[in-house]
């Protein structure tokens, strides 16, 4: 099994740390190449919406929740 794997990267103007599975940064690469943007404008957009959830559980919260609605067509 994969290990996770940590980036750092800016969001909001400070740096932070993400740690997830290689799939999960394979999905977030991909959405952020799909909507034209970096991969730290489309966490920082995350960011912005995760309530009081951690950020990696929020990354993949809303990747799933992206990949659900691309599945029902929008």
């Amino acid at each position: 099994m994969a290990r996770d794997l940590k980036r750092s990267l800016s969001i909001a103007g400070h740096r932070t740390s993400l740690s997830l599975e290689p799939e999960f940064w394979q999905a977030l690469q991909d959405v952020a190449a799909r909507r034209g943007i970096p991969v730290s404008a489309l966490v920082a957009e995350i960011d912005q919406t995760r309530g009081s959830r951690n950020l990696s559980s929020a990354v993949r919260v809303w990747l799933l929740t992206d990949a659900q609605s691309l599945l029902r067509g929008r």
